[in-house]
């Protein structure tokens, strides 16, 4: 996996080069909206859902897969990402069965790790120690990091901003990333999902194994121990979130119940959209229900851990 990701971005370089060379000037210049829509809370708490559904507006700009698989060189390779992952992209994702394609939307978090070792994916390909690098790339940040994710950003609004009225960011990793959000972006809107904490655990601590066997660079912790990992970090990152909530100004934030969202989910929609004034609700319904439409077929993967593992996250839930 090390030699496949190393030569993968060894073949993207000379385009980054390219990239930055040709638009350095609009990147510069780049006024990206001061508003952006942003999706928070816990990892398998509806946050995927409410993205796909969110991004099914014709007037949202938002991440994309083909964009995140190379952001320093898809301004670049805009015409050649999107047909090439159509071609190897399998039609469900490995980690869940969910249904994806090169258009669907993406967490920024997964572009921005092609751009920084700062991020969470940091722990899902080191596995073994993802709490440290939980603490320390979500928990905590740098300067520099909030300079690449503003870099990032804006590279979203170039590559998916024309004829765009706003901006949608999905990423779990910023529930603990409030007061830097708002120090970029001082009228972000947030939608913070929540779920009962023992299933959205249940459902991460098999997803993060599966990852750890598909993309990580350790063998996986005992089930055992990702149940205990997965839910200290929870518990760390809702902490997080108590502290910030209060810094959010009165009006950009909405906290929305994972089962109102699954249930109703064209009338949570209207709620959100109503809630943070996202302007044209009535040109984005259609579109909107049309994409839970399309969803209604998914049958989600029954989550059954380990005896022991199931047993250990019971008795600290308990």
């Amino acid at each position: 996996m090390a030699l496949l990701l190393t030569a993968s971005g060894l073949m993207v370089e000379p385009f980054a080069w390219l990239q930055t060379l040709w638009f350095q000037r609009r990147m510069k210049t780049c006024a990206c909206p001061d508003d952006p829509v942003v999706v928070i809370g816990h990892w398998r708490s509806g946050t995927t859902y409410l993205h796909q559904l969110l991004a099914a507006d014709p007037a949202a700009a938002t991440a994309r897969n083909h964009f995140t698989i190379a952001p320093h060189a898809a301004l670049v390779l805009k015409p050649v990402l999107k047909p090439v992952l159509q071609r190897v992209m399998t039609q469900h994702r490995p980690i869940d069965a969910v249904s994806w394609g090169a258009e669907d939307p993406q967490e920024d978090e997964v572009g921005l790790a092609r751009l920084t070792m700062d991020t969470n994916m940091a722990g899902i390909a080191f596995p073994q120690n993802y709490l440290r690098h939980f603490r320390r790339a979500v928990l905590n940040s740098t300067p520099e990091f909030e300079q690449m994710l503003l870099h990032f950003t804006r590279l979203t609004w170039l590559h998916e901003g024309a004829g765009k009225n706003h901006l949608v960011i999905k990423n779990s990793a910023h529930t603990a990333r409030i007061a830097m959000l708002l120090g970029l972006f001082p009228r972000a809107r947030f939608v913070y999902l929540h779920r009962r904490p023992i299933d959205s655990i249940r459902s991460l601590a098999q997803v993060k194994q599966r990852l750890a066997q598909l993309v990580g660079l350790q063998d996986p912790p005992s089930s055992l121990r990702q149940v205990e990992d997965t839910a200290a970090a929870h518990d760390q990152l809702q902490e997080a979130y108590a502290r910030s909530r209060p810094l959010i100004p009165k009006g950009q934030l909405v906290e929305i119940a994972y089962d109102d969202l699954v249930q109703s989910p064209l009338n949570t929609l209207q709620r959100i959209y109503s809630a943070l004034e996202i302007s044209g609700w009535d040109s984005a319904r259609e579109a909107i229900a049309a994409r839970i439409a399309k969803g209604t077929a998914y049958q989600a993967e029954p989550v059954v851990l380990d005896p022991e593992a199931e047993q250990r996250l019971q008795a600290l839930l308990s």
